[in-house]
């Protein structure tokens, strides 16, 4: 069964995993600045064709500044892909702000999440032509990147439990996995039967089978 971090703890713990650079403060320029040319030429050519040294061209700094930071191309990649994500946490505060209650964050999460991902400049385009790599990048890490949106998840799960919108026995840490992990299967594996660009569909799949994992006196009815 799943232990639930206090709230302090488990932002404390995301924000180390996103950034998950542990450099002093003077060098987190250079850091973005890479991040920055890395994205840039992934975009512009691809991941798999991109190199260290091209990244290290494109940011102005000397080859052996990259590997510093970054032990190699995979490490590379997880990170930029991570600050992709990071991003759209931002987004999706205020995707919700506005929702009715608890039930309809959860839709509008689910369709948002879906919508910012795919269009995503970076992470959409490595979906449509690379997903072997986008898929590495978020499985391929030890479950870090997905553990890590899931601490987000429950986060915004456990501020609804105190609200008094989500019942107080519902294991929010185990029902924002299985939320992930759906919203992740739709995105890097094609669904005949989901048009995950249809939010009206998107929706109506988030209230028929994850609006239930937060009220489970509904969920036999």
């Amino acid at each position: 069964m799943p232990t639930a971090l206090p709230e302090d703890e488990s932002s404390s713990l995301l924000a180390r995993a996103l950034a998950d650079v542990a450099e002093p403060i003077e060098d987190e320029a250079v850091t973005a600045r890479l991040l920055d040319a890395a994205a840039e030429q992934f975009r512009q050519i691809g991941i798999k064709r991109t190199t260290m040294e091209e990244v290290a061209k494109r940011a102005g700094v000397a080859r052996i500044t990259v590997y510093r930071r970054f032990a190699n191309k995979d490490a590379l990649v997880e990170q930029v892909v991570r600050r992709e994500f990071r991003r759209y946490f931002d987004q999706f505060v205020l995707d919700i702000a506005d929702a009715a209650d608890a039930a309809e964050r959860v839709e509008i999460g689910f369709a948002s999440a879906m919508k910012a991902i795919r269009g995503n400049p970076l992470i959409g385009g490595m979906l449509t032509v690379e997903t072997d790599s986008l898929v590495h990048s978020i499985v391929g890490d030890g479950g870090r990147t997905v553990a890590t949106i899931a601490r987000f998840v429950a986060g915004q799960l456990r501020r609804e439990q105190r609200a008094g919108n989500v019942p107080a026995d519902v294991e929010v840490d185990l029902v924002a996995e299985l939320m992930v992990r759906t919203s992740t299967s739709f995105l890097v594996t094609p669904s005949e039967v989901v048009d995950i660009d249809d939010e009206a569909q998107l929706r109506s799949l988030a209230r028929l089978f994850l609006v239930p994992l937060i009220d489970p006196a509904n969920r036999l009815k």
